[in-house]
C-alpha cells in the first residue's frame, strides 16, 4: 500500500511525459506510431477536403439559381420613404434650429448641403443619359457600357438658386433656407407620385393627380395665418417620369434621384414651424404609426435673429 501511495518527484513526472511525447522504445508519438498519426491525418484532410467541397457546391448552386439584379423574394415597400435634406436629427426627430447672425448656427447645414449635392455634379455623370421623353424609360436590355442600363441624368444646376452655385450657403444667413426633399428608391416601382408638405393642423389642399409629371409643392399657412411662401426648383416643383423606373444597385450603379428643392421664403423669425412632407398617389401610404417616414417626412424649422 505505500507503494502505491508514493508520490512521485518531479523529475520523475518530467521523465514519463517526456516518453508519453516520444517513447525511443515503440517508436510512439504521444501514444501513436508514426503510420498511425499518418492515417489519422489523411482521414481528417479527406474529411474536411469534401465537407468543403460540399459546402461550395451548395453555395454554387445557390448562386446558379439567383438573379443578380432581381431578388427572389423581397418585401415590397408599400410607399417609399421621404427623407430631408439637411438631415439633423434632435430629440424628438428632424429639427433645423439656427441663428441668423451666428454662422455657426448653419454652417453645419451648408455644409451638409453641400457634400449631399457633389454626387450631381456634372463630372459625376458624365456616363448618364440626357433624357427627354416625359413617360417612363424603360429599358428591357442592357446597353449601357459595363452590362448596365442607363441612369438619366440629374444635376445640381437644375436647382437653380438652391443648387449652391449661384448661393453658396443656400440662403441660410438671410432666414430663406433651400431644403432638399428626397423619395428613397424603390426597385421596379411604377407609380404616379405627387409630394403635398402642409403645416400642422391646416387643412389639405387639393392635388391635381399628374400622369406624367412627378411634383413635389408645399401648401398651408403658418400660425398666425399667413401663407406660406415658397420657390420650387425645378419650376414648379415638378420633373419627368423618365428616372423611372430604378432598377437596382447592379444595373444603374450610379443611378441619381431626382430631387426638388424648396425655398422657404417668408418664415416667421423666432416661431417654431412645423411642416409635413407627404406622398400623394395611387397605393401610397403615409398613416402607418410604426413607420413615421413611410410616405412622408416631417421636420419643424425655428429661424432666430
Amino acid at each position: 500500500m505505500a507503494t502505491l501511495n508514493e508520490k512521485k518527484t518531479c523529475s520523475q513526472r518530467m521523465e514519463n511525459f517526456q516518453r508519453f511525447v516520444w517513447n525511443p522504445d515503440t517508436g510512439q508519438l504521444m501514444g501513436r506510431t508514426l503510420i498511425n498519426w499518418v492515417w489519422i491525418s489523411l482521414y481528417y484532410v479527406a474529411f474536411y477536403v469534401v465537407i468543403i467541397g460540399l459546402f461550395a457546391l451548395s453555395i454554387y448552386s445557390l448562386m446558379k439559381t439567383i438573379n443578380p439584379y432581381t431578388p427572389d423574394y423581397q418585401d415590397r415597400l408599400k410607399s417609399p420613404g421621404v427623407t430631408l435634406r439637411p438631415d439633423v436629427y434632435g430629440e424628438k426627430g428632424l429639427e433645423i434650429y439656427y441663428n441668423i447672425s451666428q454662422q455657426s448656427s448653419w454652417d453645419g447645414y451648408v455644409l451638409t448641403l453641400q457634400k449631399f449635392l457633389s454626387a450631381y455634379n456634372e463630372t459625376m455623370q458624365e456616363s448618364h443619359k440626357n433624357c427627354s421623353q416625359e413617360n417612363y424609360f424603360y429599358q428591357k436590355t442592357f446597353d449601357a457600357p459595363n452590362n448596365e442600363k442607363y441612369s438619366c441624368k440629374f444635376t445640381k444646376d437644375m436647382l437653380e438658386n438652391c443648387s449652391g452655385l449661384t448661393d453658396s450657403t443656400f440662403g441660410f444667413p438671410e432666414g430663406s433656407p433651400c431644403l432638399i426633399i428626397k423619395m428613397n428608391r424603390v426597385r421596379n416601382c411604377i407609380t404616379d407620385y405627387q409630394f403635398s408638405p402642409w403645416q400642422r393642423d391646416c387643412t389639405k389642399s387639393e392635388l391635381h393627380n399628374s400622369s406624367n409629371t412627378n411634383t413635389y409643392l408645399i401648401y398651408g399657412q403658418l400660425k398666425d395665418d399667413s401663407p406660406l411662401e415658397v420657390a420650387y426648383y425645378p419650376a414648379n416643383g415638378t420633373f419627368s417620369l423618365h428616372y423611372f423606373p430604378y432598377y437596382g444597385l447592379k444595373a444603374q450603379p450610379t443611378y441619381t434621384n431626382p430631387l426638388v428643392a424648396v425655398k422657404l421664403l417668408n418664415i416667421s423669425l423666432n416661431k417654431e414651424v412645423h411642416i409635413v412632407c407627404r406622398v400623394i398617389g395611387t397605393g401610397i401610404t403615409s398613416d402607418n404609426p410604426h413607420d413615421p417616414y413611410e410616405g412622408k417626412v416631417e421636420f419643424k424649422i425655428r429661424i432666430q435673429n
